[in-house]
């Protein structure tokens, strides 16, 4: 679990990696997504930086006290002994009395901060999500990478939606072995969209995997990140109704049965 928390080489990244695509050629807005869960805000990438509310990605993050200080026209946030302030005039954050560099802006009254420097300096980890179009942030206190959750969450709930939890779980699990397992790419982004051998998750054709998660899918992908596991080391999965799973049944050792999916090693 991440602490809040201010580091020598946090604020060393945020200050050597400000942008957190190549650059762009003209800006346009992008999604961004904290814990999993995507920012009803405008946010935009300009020349490879993506600028996001200060208010809304604190508020994300859980803790701070967000207003605007008419004095010294900056925004100004408070978490426990941690003060930042946002400068759109100097074009600088400052934490504790360290300044940083980085474009501030206020529009449509709104301070808009360069994402990994405020994510950095607050203790955050901040990864360009090409599947997404947008950026991943995990906040400092999160018990789950944001990416990961993201991800896994989305392809329980467009494959098992409306299964028991142990149906769910028993997706995740697979997803998980197969970013354990030599055979497949090493994470669960990667693992969602594998098409070497052609696309492995139907939702991924249909489009399903981008819909909102249920709640039971979000549980059940935490379970999972936690070490939950109903079917042991599977890597195969299919529904008869849905699929003859010729290959499967011809190539893998049946495991088990959960709910309307057959579980293969």
């Amino acid at each position: 679990m991440r602490k809040r928390g201010i580091t020598t080489g946090l604020l060393a990244a945020a200050l050597t990696l400000g942008a957190v695509v190549p650059a762009a050629a003209a800006e346009r807005t992008v999604p961004v997504q904290v814990d999993g869960a995507v920012l009803d805000t405008v946010n935009y990438l300009d020349s490879g930086v993506t600028y996001v509310p200060l208010r809304a990605l604190l508020d994300a993050f859980g803790g701070w006290e967000v207003r605007w200080d008419s004095e010294t026209k900056a925004a100004v946030a408070v978490a426990g002994t941690t003060r930042l302030s946002a400068d759109p005039t100097a074009d600088t954050i400052t934490v504790n009395g360290h300044t940083y560099n980085g474009n501030v802006s206020v529009r449509s009254g709104r301070t808009y901060v360069p994402l990994r420097l405020a994510a950095t300096v607050c203790g955050a980890g901040v990864v360009w999500d090409r599947v997404l179009g947008g950026a991943a942030v995990t906040s400092p206190d999160a018990a789950y990478d944001a990416e990961d959750l993201y991800w896994l969450s989305r392809i329980i709930s467009a494959e098992s939606q409306g299964e028991p939890l142990e149906g769910q779980i028993a997706v995740g699990n697979v997803v998980l072995n197969r970013v354990d397992s030599a055979e497949f790419p090493n994470s669960i982004r990667e693992v969602v969209f594998d098409a070497k051998d052609g696309v492995q998750f139907e939702p991924v054709s249909n489009g399903t995997v981008y819909n909102d998660p249920t709640d039971s899918a979000v549980k059940a992908a935490k379970m999972v990140l936690d070490g939950a596991e109903t079917v042991g080391s599977c890597l195969y999965f299919y529904a008869p109704a849905l699929s003859k799973g010729l290959w499967v049944n011809a190539n893998r050792n049946y495991f088990t049965t959960i709910g309307c999916h057959r579980f293969y090693l």
